[in-house]
Parts: C-alpha cells; sequence; structure tokens
C-alpha cells in the first residue's frame, strides 16, 4: 500500500464557503468515524462484486474522512491488490500509515504492500466514501479521480444528496433562521459532472436511511462529525445560549416520532455513484488536398474527361 499527498484544491463552487470547506475537512477528519459513513460504505461495498472489471490496483481517497471500516471492506474484497491512500493533510497522511498500515510480516510476503510517494501508476479502481458534498470544487476533484485511473478504471462514489436532513430544515424554517445547511447536489447533477470530467455511463442510484436519537443533544453531537455549514449565507457570528435552547426545543417538538418510540428521527439520502474512464476519442484521417490539374490527370488516365 503507498501512501501519498493528494494534489492541491482548486476554487470552490459558489454555493460552498471554500476557505470554511478546508477548515472543516481538518475538523472532522479529526472528531472520529460517524456511524452513517460506515454504514454508507458497508452498503456500497456490497455494489462492488457487481463490476466484472479486475482489481489489481485500488486507490482510496482520503480514507480518514470515509473511515477505516470503508478501507478494510474495499481491502477485503482484493486482498491481493495494490493499494494506494491518497490524503491532502500532512497529519491525515500520518494517521494513514499507523492506521491501515498492515503487520510487518503481512508487507514481507506481499508485494501489494509499499508506502511510496508515486501516485503515476494508474489504477483500477478510485474509491470515495461520504466526501463528495463537502468538496468546494467536486468538478475538480472528479477530474483529479480520473487522471488517477487507467483507461479501463473506474470510480466508485457516495455523498448526501438533497433530501438530507429535510427535518432540520423545517425546524429552521419555523424559527426563521437561514439554512442550516450548504445545498447538496442531486445524482442526476452528478452524472453529468461526470460526463464532463471524461466519465463514460455514469450509474446513479440513492436511497434513504432514517436514523433515531433518544434526545436532541445526541442528534446534534452526530451531525457534528458529519460536517458543518458551508453555505456562504449561513447565520454569522456566535449564537447564545437561549437560541441553542430554541434549538434544542425546536428538535424535540418536530422530530419526535411515535413510529419511533418518541424518539428524534433524521432523513438522510444517500447517493451512490459509479462510472467507467472514457475511451478517448479516436481522432479522424488527416486529409488529403489534391489539386485541380492532378485530379485531371488522375481521370483523364482512367479514360474520363472533365
Amino acid at each position: 500500500m503507498s501512501v501519498s499527498d493528494s494534489p492541491e484544491k482548486n476554487e470552490g463552487m459558489p454555493t460552498l464557503d471554500a476557505r470554511a470547506a478546508a477548515l472543516v475537512a481538518r475538523k472532522i477528519s479529526r472528531s472520529g468515524q460517524p456511524w452513517l459513513h460506515d454504514e454508507v460504505a458497508r452498503r456500497m461495498a456490497e455494489r462492488l462484486p457487481l463490476i466484472r472489471q479486475p482489481t489489481q490496483h485500488w486507490v482510496n481517497w482520503a480514507p480518514r474522512i470515509g473511515g477505516r471500516t470503508s478501507h478494510t471492506l474495499v481491502q477485503a474484497l482484493y486482498p491481493h491488490a495494490r493499494q494506494t491512500v491518497v490524503q491532502t493533510e500532512a497529519d491525515d497522511l500520518i494517521w494513514a500509515k499507523q492506521a491501515l498500515s498492515p503487520p510487518w510480516w503481512k508487507r514481507l510476503t506481499h508485494r501489494g504492500w509499499d508506502f511510496s510517494s508515486d501516485t503515476t501508476q494508474a489504477a483500477d479502481l478510485v474509491w470515495c466514501n461520504m466526501q463528495l458534498h463537502m468538496n468546494p470544487d467536486p468538478l475538480f476533484l472528479m477530474q483529479q479521480w480520473h487522471q488517477t485511473l487507467n483507461a479501463q478504471g473506474h470510480v466508485m462514489f457516495s455523498c448526501l444528496g438533497p433530501d438530507s436532513l429535510r427535518e432540520l430544515r423545517t425546524v429552521f424554517a419555523q424559527q426563521g433562521w437561514p439554512e442550516p445547511h450548504h445545498p447538496f447536489t442531486d445524482m442526476h447533477d452528478w452524472g453529468d459532472m461526470l460526463l464532463q470530467a471524461g466519465f463514460a455511463q455514469p450509474i446513479m442510484d440513492m436511497e434513504h436511511i432514517t436514523l433515531t436519537y433518544a434526545t436532541a443533544d445526541d442528534l446534534l453531537g452526530e451531525l457534528r462529525t458529519l460536517g458543518r455549514n458551508l453555505h456562504p449565507q449561513r447565520l454569522a457570528g456566535l449564537r447564545g445560549r437561549a437560541w441553542q435552547r430554541r434549538l434544542l426545543n425546536g428538535l424535540q417538538d418536530a422530530l419526535s416520532s411515535s413510529a419511533h418510540e418518541g424518539r428524534l428521527t433524521l432523513t438522510f439520502e444517500v447517493i451512490y455513484g459509479h462510472a467507467f474512464k472514457a475511451k478517448p476519442a479516436t481522432k479522424p484521417d488527416p486529409s488529403t488536398t489534391v489539386s485541380l490539374d492532378a485530379m485531371k490527370k488522375m481521370l483523364s488516365g482512367k479514360g474520363k474527361t472533365l
């Protein structure tokens, strides 16, 4: 397994605060692994055996956010494949080496277990779990995936969709507050973006996952591990205890579900995406220019006249 730094990030999309996104990415990568990320990774890994393409080298994109469980699941499917881990931050790179490094005896007996900064070898698979919706420039990220893959390679990713946190949006609207999170992209738009990045025949799928919580504090604690609000027009400044009490009371009143014995419920739309790298377009044969005199001679030679 090789571990290396990822390329630099570009400017973000207009709907996300790029500077805040960079700060949040560092924070959430150190805040512990959300249960939802592990569950989504498990469901996404169940789709991988459907791909007939052999996998001899796969890339795990930023597994400190995607999760150690996510890495283990793919590793179990391709136990003899070479592995590359891509991380943006130096601290996350150190974490990856410590958390994902195999025992020494496996590194001696399996040529796929190696650590290097070489990312030039094209991969068969790029795996990215629950990150795209927090990236300020997702098209650039997809283009990075594209560059990492070989001619027959494919990408598998997951992210949150626009139906996520709809109950939370209702509470904020009732209180007259700005949106609690930045907009999430629809799966059809992700598919269009994959085509723009150079992928072919993207397959998009989605499902709803409902999580329940005993208290509003538990719910907010879970959300903090998933990310932050990156909307450029998000509520500015610090909020006091009175605002927090209104939020907790609003969540308790609006999200309590009799179908779940009074527990608070929250919906997440999870999008799964898969696409192969598009074959390069075939260049047309160069045109041949023939002068009029040459054409006359060619035709007259066959007994034809102009």
